[in-house]
């Protein structure tokens, strides 16, 4: 009876902050998910909400879904909510204001925290300086510009290699970033320039392009200016590879993609041999593996191994996320000393046949 009691109080804890997966065994953990329901990213927190509970289904484990507010206070309220649900460890947050108010007192309660989208290094920085348990599964800010110098070396070392940005702070820093890394290894661009965005041709740049003997240019732009650049280079008969980055995964239009044409992004999750089951499982569900869905169900299953291997042992629990590898659907996750990600998620892909795939091996 006493072992009855206490399971209905954990009931009755958690639903009045929402939604409760089913327990499924004695040694589940319940764990916090917090994500917005209202405002402009009720979208992106449905897909958190959906990965979550699609997971928490086969690892059994209890939820306790929070409404993530965006601001100061929405913090403090969702910190005092995990607490008094005796949650784990919590899940999702997307806003970078959200956790610079609930990581405090999360910290005090031992439950640490793992955000799927908030890149801010300031934040991150604070954690550190600070001994908050907060760890990141989404990108650094300089992975992207970290892999791109990367590809660089790897596929286009001995090429004529132009850099082009569009004068935007994220094209400018971007390539600047790339350019840094580059330098002191003795790769430096044949050509460099600003493009002037949202034009209906670059027939122009293409042929400066051409007398400077670029056949491969990284483009620090959003995707139709890239398209603009590879469409008109192809109709000049001028043989040019063009590279973007993470922007380059929006609608394909109106402008469309040529085929080869190359972006260093995160890779199409439900692609991954590690994510076809799951993807197969939502979607009988009628839930798209898109977005953040695939990325918060990962992120339960790396909550409930840790939990389990902890034996829901808040300190133990923290000690298990610095130190070992989780196996999830998008792939082995591990964080380094700084709680970033111990492996660069992003890859090179390459647009065929409407679509991004990861690009074949520099060898093939």
């Amino acid at each position: 009876m006493a072992s009855l009691r206490f399971d209905l109080a954990i009931l009755l804890t958690a639903a009045t902050f929402g939604y409760i997966a089913p327990a499924q065994a004695v040694s589940a953990a319940t764990i916090g998910v917090v994500a917005p329901r209202t405002g402009p990213y009720a979208l992106l927190g449905t897909q958190v909400f959906e990965g979550a509970r699609a997971a928490a289904e086969v690892t059994g484990d209890r939820l306790v879904e929070i409404d993530e507010t965006c601001n100061e206070a929405g913090g403090t309220d969702a910190a005092k909510a995990l607490a008094e649900a005796k949650v784990s460890i919590a899940i999702g947050f997307l806003c970078v204001e959200t956790l610079s108010s609930v990581m405090p007192a999360l910290a005090s309660s031992k439950i640490p925290a793992i955000t799927v989208s908030v890149r801010s290094r300031i934040l991150m920085q604070d954690a550190l300086r600070n001994g908050w348990p907060l760890f990141r599964m989404a990108p650094s800010e300089t992975a992207e510009a970290e892999k791109i110098a990367a590809v660089i070396v790897d596929r286009w070392k001995a090429e004529p290699v132009a850099f082009i940005d569009d004068g935007t702070i994220y094209g400018r820093e971007l390539v600047s970033a790339v350019r840094q890394k580059l330098e002191p290894l003795g790769i430096t661009p044949v050509f460099t320039d600003t493009l002037r965005p949202g034009q209906e041709q670059q027939i122009a740049l293409i042929r400066r392009l051409q007398k400077a003997g670029a056949t491969h240019v990284l483009i620090g732009a959003d995707r139709n200016d890239v398209a603009i650049i590879a469409r008109d280079a192809a109709s000049e008969n001028i043989p040019l590879t063009v590279m973007g980055g993470d922007v380059m995964k929006a609608s394909n239009r109106p402008v469309p993609l040529r085929d080869g044409s190359l972006a260093v992004t995160l890779p199409p999750y439900q692609t991954l041999q590690t994510a076809t089951d799951v993807a197969t499982s939502l979607k009988s569900r009628q839930i798209e593996p898109e977005g953040n869905v695939l990325p918060a169900y990962a992120a339960m299953q790396l909550a409930s191994q840790a939990a389990a291997s902890s034996a829901n042992d808040t300190g133990k629990l923290i000690s298990s996320l610095k130190a070992r590898s989780f196996q999830t659907a998008i792939g082995d996750i591990r964080f380094d000393q700084g709680h970033e990600l111990a492996e660069n998620p992003y890859r090179l892909l390459e647009w065929r046949n409407n679509d991004f795939v990861v690009a074949p091996s520099a060898t093939e």
